[in-house]
C-alpha cells in the first residue's frame, strides 16, 4: 500500500508520536472551552492553524467524536477540508495511506471510490497531490482517538455540488451498513494588512468586531446547521475561509441523523500573537 507522507508534521506540529501525544493530553486538560456534554457526536467542525494556535480546539472537538461508550470505532472518518473557489472541481483520495506519527490511516478506497464514480473530482494519489494543512492537521488527532478506523479525505469548494457529495456520501454510508463519523475543517476570519481584509481598520478594536460580529455570523450559520447559509455568509463576508468544507460536514451529519449542534468554544491567534494581522477559529459538535 502506497502512503502519502505529511508534509506539515516538525512544523505545524509535532514530528513523533510522544511529542503529539504530550501536545494532545496537555490540550484536553485546558479548561477554557465548554464542557462537552456525554453523547453520541456524529460531527465536528474544527479549525486548522498550527497546533501552537488552534490545536487544542480541534483536539477538543475530535476527542468528543470518540464516544468511550461505543462498542466498537467508527468504520470511517471523513474530513472535507482545502482552499478552493466555487469553480473548483472538488478533490479525493481513493487509495493507499496517508501518514501521522501515531502510524498510517488506511483509505476507505470502496466508499471513496463509489463516491468519485458518482462525481467528478480530482484525485490525489500517494505520490501526486497538493500539500494542504486543513486536512492533515486533523490526522494525528483522528488517528489517535480511532485508531482502527479507516479515511475518506475529500476537498470541496464553496457551492452547491458540496451538499449533494455530502448527502451523498452519507447515504452510500448507511445503504453499505457502515458507520462513520465527518469533520469539517475552516477557520474563521483572515483580518489585518497581512490578508488585505481591515474593513474595520486596525485598532485593536478590530479583534472584538470580528470576534463578536464577523465571526459570530458565521458561527451561528454552523449552529443553525445551515449549509446554504454558511456558504453564502463565507463568501459575502470572509468569514469562514472554507466554508465548503463546513457545511459539507453539516450536511453529511444532518444526512446522518444529527438534529443538534453544540459549541465547544472560540480562540484566535491573537491570543498567542497580538498583532494587526489575526484569525478566529471555532469549534461546534453536532448530535
Amino acid at each position: 500500500m502506497k502512503t502519502r507522507k505529511s508534509s506539515f508534521s516538525g512544523s505545524w506540529y509535532p514530528a513523533n508520536a510522544s511529542d503529539c501525544e504530550k501536545e494532545i493530553k496537555n490540550f484536553l486538560k485546558e479548561s477554557r472551552f465548554q464542557t462537552v456534554p456525554e453523547s453520541n457526536y456524529i460531527g465536528g467542525i474544527v479549525p486548522h492553524a498550527g497546533w501552537y494556535f488552534s490545536g487544542s480546539l480541534a483536539c477538543h472537538v475530535i476527542s468528543a467524536l470518540s464516544n468511550p461508550d461505543e462498542n466498537q470505532q467508527p468504520d470511517v472518518i471523513v474530513v472535507f477540508g482545502m482552499h478552493m473557489h466555487p469553480s473548483s472541481t472538488p478533490c479525493i483520495m481513493t487509495e493507499g495511506a496517508w501518514e501521522t506519527p501515531f502510524g498510517d490511516i488506511e483509505i476507505d478506497s470502496e466508499l471513496a471510490g463509489s463516491l468519485a464514480k458518482k462525481f467528478s473530482f480530482n484525485i490525489e494519489t500517494a505520490a501526486h497531490f497538493s500539500p494542504d494543512n486543513t486536512i492533515e492537521l486533523q490526522l494525528p488527532f483522528i488517528k489517535y482517538f480511532f485508531n482502527t478506523s479507516r479515511l475518506i479525505p475529500i476537498g470541496v469548494p464553496p457551492a452547491g455540488k458540496t451538499l449533494d457529495i455530502a448527502q451523498s456520501l452519507a447515504n452510500m454510508a448507511q445503504q453499505s451498513g457502515l458507520t462513520i463519523k465527518v469533520v469539517g475543517s475552516t477557520d474563521l476570519t483572515h483580518y489585518g494588512s497581512n490578508y488585505g481584509f481591515t474593513p474595520v481598520g486596525t485598532s485593536s478594536d478590530a479583534v472584538d468586531w470580528v470576534r463578536d460580529h464577523n465571526d459570530r455570523k458565521a458561527i451561528d450559520r454552523m449552529l443553525e446547521m445551515n449549509p446554504e447559509g454558511l456558504i453564502a455568509e463565507g463568501l459575502a463576508h470572509q468569514n469562514a475561509c472554507c466554508s465548503g468544507a463546513a457545511a459539507a460536514a453539516i450536511a453529511a451529519a444532518t444526512a446522518l441523523g444529527a438534529k443538534q449542534s453544540h459549541y465547544i468554544g472560540y480562540s484566535s491567534s491573537y491570543e498567542k500573537h497580538p498583532g494587526d494581522s489575526f484569525v478566529g477559529y471555532a469549534g461546534i459538535l453536532f448530535h
